[in-house]
């Protein structure tokens, strides 16, 4: 690792879901630099799997990129909020389905080098479809799919979405849980 765990954040943007900073760090050499940071309250995103086995996806209009992409349902953690609890929101938001059971499926960072943002995966199951709660800047269709054509649509760059790709090979690829 090069850099230690001191620094100091002089916050110069606050935004209601993110903030910007820039970021004293202390390399290991003993010299200070200066990073910018966007700061996020973390968020989770979720793999709802049907009693048939098929995915459920969402058709995502993302203004910051100025497409429509495919994507697994997801959302921002509120402030305090448990992953858990935030899971089950923004599935029943985004896409209508609640779900009896909701499992971690792990964490990981989205964009380590520019944001602090933690992203929480779950396997949703036992799924009872409902009506969904979009927020009014939200423009969102459901559309379920074999595993298999989900793997195929990342394959042929269809699907672009980051965490949706790591989701989707985490769950195809299950982690090792022995020790090394």
């Amino acid at each position: 690792m090069n850099s230690t765990s001191e620094f100091s954040d002089n916050v110069v943007y606050r935004g209601s879901r993110v903030s910007m900073a820039l970021r004293k760090v202390r390399l290991a050499s003993g010299k200070e630099i200066q990073r910018e940071v966007v700061l996020h309250p973390g968020a989770v995103i979720i793999l709802p799997i049907l009693a048939d086995g098929r995915v459920v996806l969402i058709k995502n209009v993302r203004h910051t990129v100025g497409e429509s992409l495919w994507e697994l349902p997801a959302g921002t953690l509120e402030s305090g909020e448990d992953p858990a609890h935030c899971a089950r929101r923004e599935l029943e938001e985004e896409t209508g389905y609640h779900a009896a059971e909701m499992r971690p499926l792990g964490w990981f960072y989205t964009s380590p080098g520019i944001l602090t943002e933690k992203m929480y995966a779950f396997i949703a199951t036992d799924l009872t479809s409902g009506p969904q709660a979009l927020e009014e800047n939200e423009n969102i269709s459901v559309q379920p799919m074999p595993i298999s054509e989900v793997i195929e649509l990342i394959q042929s760059n269809d699907i672009v979405d980051g965490k949706t790709i790591a989701v989707v090979l985490r769950y195809v690829v299950p982690m090792k849980t022995a020790a090394h």
